[in-house]
Parts: structure tokens; sequence; C-alpha cells
């Protein structure tokens, strides 16, 4: 059996031909294509000859005239050890909601058109995020200097665009929120000290004091201001008297993560960037917690409980132990190549609509301007607390969603003690849902009811939406004082 360079898949001597255009989607990944090349620093001839391929084949794909070929794309896959799906649009639909976000007003004058905001993401990726980068520089550049302006006529010091959360979520969102040299460093560990699920906070306390000669106790009533606290000098971890024995054992976890893998921390921190002492910091912070979820939850054995339980996460809140804002977490980072679970959105919201986290695994994309969706399942979890509450649901451009959400209370404990409640919301593709319990009675095959939502309303396409907040950016105002609409802000015809 040999393979042939026309546009046929298999051939034997071209006798018996099958066309690669019957057999699956053609699918064009020359940006991709020449961007794996280049960062292999391979020239095209190279390539060409460890693929078995012509030069002039491999011109054509990377400029997007020719189609990739199964045969092709399993020998890519060999020749870069990468799966398969680095060359499927997984992405396409965050970078090209970003893009268009970054050209709100051209795209609002149409001077720039969706389809130009496709071709540059499908084309050229990297010149995309490029813009997307340079959009976000601007922006924190006119926020500090709208900070400076407002500081001149008062003696208090001007703080600080506030950008350093922004940056450390950038940085796992462009990871996909998976860092594989962390997970795989936890589960090792969990293997060693032989963790079980739900029954971890012994293993783990015996783990500082063998390990490292921390003892662990817990603070006194007065200082519970504090959930913990690290004392190196005294090798003593304290704890605040009203922390769970699963909240414990994730701040046990944590620290494991800075006294064994310090060093590897400050590098992933310094290949993303995050260089400034505060973001520096705080990016430790975010992979300490990352690599703790995967010590409590070690990969491969959470991935396989997450499966048998068809994704039910207060079945997995019971059987780990930790709480359902954690298990969701932990959900979104299941993005192992060649062991992937649900590719998982999450985020946590409070009754304001303030987006506190969010990551993403899929192509969801969360708006940096106007707010979230109100119509969002997230938002009404807070008028049934304690209840799992689940939402089909449609973006402007025909992306289809399940969405899960409940309320997660905190509190310090004691009378008059005041608390913090948020909503957690956890989304996938509704190509997935299958998978979830939570499709249980759902008719996933029409979706004619799935609930409109948006990435908010400056930047949302729905131009008939009875809730919208601000008007559509696409659109001129039908402005009439002899008539009025049940929209609020109805537009002319195109």
């Amino acid at each position: 059996m040999e393979f042939c360079e026309s546009n046929f898949a298999f051939c034997e001597a071209c006798e018996s031909q099958v066309r690669y255009d019957d057999a699956v989607p053609k699918l064009y990944v020359g940006a991709r294509l020449r961007h794996l090349r280049e960062s292999h620093r391979m020239s095209q001839q190279r390539l060409a000859t460890v693929l078995g391929i012509s030069p002039s084949y491999l011109n054509q794909l990377e400029r997007g005239v020719r189609p990739l070929t199964v045969p092709v794309l399993l020998r890519i896959t060999e020749a870069f050890e990468i799966d398969a799906d680095f060359f499927t649009p997984t992405d396409s639909a965050r970078l090209t909601a970003d893009v268009r976000e970054a050209l709100l007003d051209e795209v609002g004058r149409g001077q720039v058109t969706v389809g130009d905001i496709t071709e540059l993401v499908n084309n050229l990726p990297a010149i995309a995020r490029a813009l997307v980068v340079l959009h976000r520089r601007h922006r924190a550049a006119v926020e500090h200097a709208a900070a400076l302006v407002a500081g001149q006529d008062s003696d208090d010091r001007v703080p600080l665009a506030p950008m350093v959360h922004e940056l450390v979520r950038d940085f796992f969102y462009v990871r996909s929120n998976y860092i594989g040299e962390l997970d795989e460093a936890a589960e090792e560990l969990a293997t060693s000290l032989r963790l079980r699920p739900g029954e971890v906070t012994a293993p783990l306390t015996r783990a500082l004091r063998e390990r490292h000669g921390i003892e662990v106790r817990v603070l006194a009533a007065e200082e519970a201001d504090e959930q913990h606290r690290y004392d190196p000098s005294a090798r003593m971890l304290w704890f605040a008297p009203y922390l769970r024995s699963g909240q414990q054992a994730f701040r046990m976890a944590s620290q494991l993560a800075y006294l064994e893998h310090d060093e590897l921390l400050d590098r992933l921190v310094a290949d993303g960037g995050l260089t400034a002492p505060q973001v520096r910091t705080l990016g430790r912070i975010g992979l300490a917690h990352y690599y703790a979820a995967a010590l409590i939850m070690p990969y491969a054995e959470f991935l396989g409980a997450a499966e048998a339980l068809r994704y039910d996460v207060e079945r997995l809140v019971g059987q780990y132990g930790v709480g359902f804002e954690t298990i969701c977490h932990r959900l979104s980072t299941l993005q192992r190549p060649g062991a992937r679970g649900v590719p998982f959105s999450f985020v946590r919201v409070d009754r304001a609509g303030n987006m506190s986290k969010r990551q993403s695994a899929t192509g969801f994309h969360f708006s940096r301007v106007g707010g979230t969706c109100p119509l969002w399942n997230v938002y009404e979890a807070f008028e049934s607390p304690g209840k799992v509450l689940v939402q089909v649901a449609s973006m402007p451009d025909g992306r289809e969603y399940l969405w899960i959400a409940r309320t997660v209370t905190r509190g310090r404990g004691g009378y008059g003690q005041p608390g913090r409640t948020f909503a957690i919301g956890l989304g996938c593709d509704l190509r997935h849902a299958r998978r979830l319990v939570y499709s249980t009675g759902l008719d996933l095959d029409d979706t004619r009811n799935a609930t409109p939502i948006g990435m908010g309303c400056k930047v949302c396409d729905r131009p008939a939406c009875a809730q919208r907040a601000f008007p559509p950016i696409n659109g001129r105002l039908r402005i009439d004082e002899r008539s009025s609409s049940f929209i609020p802000y109805p537009v002319e015809g195109p």
C-alpha cells in the first residue's frame, strides 16, 4: 500500500482509488504546520524528507493550497510527538472572540467584518494573538493613565492598574488550564505517598513532618483572620480552626509544592513572562494551588473516577472529600495529551456579576468588557442556593454548550460572622454533553429551546434581546417618540 500525493488517501498502484475528499472533511492547516516546523528549526526540505513527501507538496500544505490528508497527519504526529488534535481548530472560537473584542470599534463601524477576523485567525493565528496582546497592553495603559489623572487632585497614592490577576489568568488561559509538568510531578508524589481518595490529610501531615520537618498546628481563635500561615523559621504550618479537612489538605498540598518544586515554579512563571514581583508571586501561588489539586486528585485516577461517574460533581465531592468548587476547577484541567477528559470552562461569580475566577480548556470566551450575560444560569443559581442548575445555551456564533451552576458558601464560623457566597459554573461544548450525567433527560438533538446567551451586552450580536443592558455596537438605534418596544435598544433594519 503506497501513499499517493494526488487528491486520494491511499492507492495501490493507483488501481483502487478512494477519494480523500469523500473520506473525511478537508482540513487546511497551513499556518499551524508552518509554525510547528519553524518552532523546531526545520527547513521545508528537511521536513518533507522526514514525512516522505515532496517539498512542493509540503509547500502547498503550508500555503493552504492543499488539504492535509490522514496519512500525512499521522506521520506529522509521529515526527513531532503531538496529538492529532493539534491541528483541530479548538482555540479558534476563543481567539476569534478575543480579536473581535480588540477590534470592537472597527467592527462597529463596519471597517472590519467577522469574516475578516475569522480569516485572520485561521490563516495567521500568531498575528491574531499578537494583536490581542497589543490591545490588552493598550487598554492597561489607558486604565493606568486614567488612574493617574484621577489622582492628580488627591493626596492619596495612585493605585496601579488592576492587571496583576489578569496576567496570571491569561497565563493559565493560553495553556488551556493544563500544566503538564506540575500534573505529572504531583501524580508521582501521590503514588509515592500512597494517597487514597478522601483520605489524604494524615498522609500529607506525615509527609510534611518526615520529608521537611514541618509540624501542623491550629491557630488560636483570636488569630482566625488568617486561613493559614507558614513559619519557615519555626517549621510550623498553622491553620484556622474553621477549615474543614479537605481545605486543610489543600493547603498542606500547596505547601508541598513550594517545598518540593520551588525551582520548577520559578521556571514556569519565568517562561510565562510573569516577572514583575507581584505578578510572579501570584503566579507561584496559582501554580502551587494547581499542584495541590493534582496531588489530592491525581490525574489518571481522577479522570477514571470522573468518567465512571459521568462527571457527577457532587459524587466526586463525596469521594475526594473536597469542595464543589475544587472539583469543578480540577475537572477544567484534564487536558493531558493522549488522555483528555471533557474540555470544560470554569467560572466563579458573585451576586453583583463580578467574575473572580475564569479558566477554559474549550473555545468558550469570557468577555473582558461589558460584564457577562444575565441569561446565563450561573446568575440564576443565586435564586436556588445549593441546587445544581442545568442549561443548554447557544452563543451568537451558533456554538452550543451545556452549563451546570451551583452556589457555594464560605464562612469563618461563629454567630454574626460574615461569609462569602459565589456561583460556580462549569460548561462544555454540547458535543461532549452525553458524557455528563447532567444531560440525562435532555434532547440534545433539538436545541431550538437553547437559551441564547452572549459574551456581554457591549459585544453581543443579539439586537432583539430583551435583557440587553447596552445597545449593540453594529446597529443604528431606532428611536421614535411615537412608538415604543419591549426590546430596550431596538435597531433599524440592515
